[in-house]
């Protein structure tokens, strides 16, 4: 597993998907990062499966 989406972070974590990028962006969350692209307004987002687990407590088989 590359990468987990936006979308199944936030269910698995019972947040919004709104929450889950605005924290990657301030960096408050230790799961990913947000990468602002060069000359634009938006983001790309990387979650790691295993940071998340660890954050979680949620095994890397489940996510």
């Amino acid at each position: 597993m590359g990468n987990v989406s936006i979308q199944r972070a936030a269910e698995l974590m019972g947040k919004s998907q709104q929450y889950i990028r605005i924290c990657l962006q301030r960096g408050s969350l230790p799961i990913g990062n947000a990468e602002r692209m060069p000359g634009k307004s938006k983001f790309n987002y990387y979650i790691s499966p295993k940071l998340f687990s660890e954050y979680t407590g949620i095994p890397v088989e489940k996510i």
